[in-house]
């Protein structure tokens, strides 16, 4: 963990001090290294302890996974973002990337501490490169107002969470992880345990984010340049259920009684999301109200209190990241070629990109959870769980599924099928760089049908 660290930390003199001719081939070479040791994390921890690196940061079976996936799209996002800066200064484009390398070690900390305090503090510490990312490389003038809403939204529901990491370290002494399951809060009178689970649970759900909680999701998305959009899809969103499955545990018995309005949005949010997917013709816009679907089954998971959710919650978190980023890595090559997200103005691709036809189906499969891939597994574990925590779900989670495969098809079929508009003349062919950027986000998909206990051993 400490050799990942310390290799992306000398991103920063790869980045401002090599010649500018070799500057990305160099920080993707010296990415794909940190990717690759990352890969090891998961395999070293597959099981439910915690490995201790020194007495601030540990990571154990939850964690491990989600820092694999942080190492893993470093640089897919940094291959996909090329053309997106090419024209950009020297500076500009160091700058960039220095961006990324400092999002990176930002997750990678709030995944790896041990103390609720400094994970307060890397929680927040994402959002200023995310921030300047949104701002500064965004494609349109609503960049700004995006960066507003994420801003509020986060800084707003940040507060109670401060509030209640230092309620906790006054009542127990100690805001530990690792101590967090064996702490009683029994002295605790009922009201204080409340608004402590409930400043909690809002940061988590509003980064998540929940359905009521989620108006900044679409926005961000939709702004964002590449490399924002995968990372905020693969691992930012992450960070909510995250500390939620982090925090939920201590107060098991009032998360069961407390727990009904939150998982009450978070079916209807699988619902109405996935149904305005349905009616998008904005091709970004549509990927990120599926990430809001896909998350609030992740909510609803990790709100049942039981292994099955817990760990079907962080089967379809690591799936979904794959997939999220993917799709928004296909729609940036319909962008790049015809500048315009609306899928009416663009579809018939199959007739020009016909190999990018068939990483478009694969990633359209693999959203709406087809056999044998790890997004069926995490959603069936979640409904398994649901159900018994009552037969009622069994209704809403069933007709989520149905429109998810629903809105999947639509969008394979908007972009893909029919005929070319004439505004089409002439298109870039596909190149190699964008066929690897693709099956570096889908072959781990794979890997992980193979190999499950790599992220299963953690409930």
């Amino acid at each position: 963990m400490l050799m990942i660290l310390t290799a992306t930390l000398m991103l920063f003199p790869t980045v401002w001090l090599l010649p500018f001719s070799w500057l990305w081939p160099a920080t993707l070479l010296h990415s794909m290294t940190i990717a690759a040791v990352g890969v090891t994390i998961p395999k070293n921890l597959a099981h439910t302890g915690w490995y201790e690196i020194n007495p601030y940061m540990a990571v154990d079976a939850l964690s491990a996974p989600l820092i694999c996936l942080t190492c893993w799209l470093l640089p897919l996002s940094i291959l996909a973002s090329q053309k997106h800066v090419q024209h950009d200064p020297e500076n500009r484009q160091r700058l960039f990337l220095s961006v990324l390398v400092i999002l990176q070690l930002a997750i990678i900390m709030a995944f790896a501490v041990t103390d609720m305090v400094m994970f307060y503090i890397m929680f927040e510490a994402t959002l200023i490169p995310t921030l300047i990312a949104i701002t500064r490389w965004g494609s349109q003038w609503q960049r700004l107002n995006a960066g507003a809403y994420f801003l509020f939204f986060t800084l707003a529901a940040s507060l109670p969470l401060l509030i209640a990491i230092l309620y906790l370290c006054k009542i127990t002494g100690s805001a530990c992880f690792i101590m967090l399951p064996y702490i009683g809060l029994t002295h605790v009178s009922s009201i204080a345990q409340l608004m402590w689970w409930f400043g909690c649970v809002v940061a988590f759900m509003v980064k998540m984010p929940l359905y009521g909680m989620h108006l900044w999701l679409p926005k961000a998305h939709v702004e964002a340049p590449i490399a924002g959009s995968m990372v905020l899809a693969a691992v930012l969103l992450k960070l909510g259920g995250y500390g939620l499955m982090r925090v939920s545990p201590v107060l098991a018995p009032l998360t069961m009684k407390a727990c009904y309005p939150f998982m009450v949005m978070a079916l209807w949010g699988v619902i109405m999301t996935g149904s305005i997917c349905l009616r998008q013709t904005d091709l970004k816009s549509l990927i990120a109200y599926s990430s809001v679907s896909h998350m609030g089954l992740v909510a609803a998971g990790i709100l049942t209190q039981t292994d099955w959710g817990f760990t079907g919650a962080l089967v379809l978190m690591i799936a979904h990241g794959l997939t999220s980023s993917a799709l928004f890595c296909l729609a940036n090559t319909n962008y790049e070629r015809t500048h315009s997200r609306t899928m009416l103005l663009v579809r018939g691709m199959q007739m020009v990109l016909p190999l990018m036809t068939i990483w478009w189906f694969i990633a359209s499969l693999a959203n709406l959870a087809l056999p044998p891939l790890p997004n069926l597994m995490g959603e069936l574990m979640i409904i398994t769980s649901l159900f018994n925590w009552s037969w009622w779900t069994i209704i809403i989670t069933g007709a989520g599924t149905l429109i998810t495969v629903g809105y999947s098809l639509y969008m394979f079929l908007m972009t893909q099928r029919g005929y070319l508009p004439p505004h089409i003349i002439a298109l870039e062919p596909t190149h190699t760089r964008e066929h690897l950027l693709m099956a570096l986000h889908l072959l781990p998909l794979i890997l992980l049908v193979l190999k499950p206990e790599l992220f299963w051993g953690w409930s």
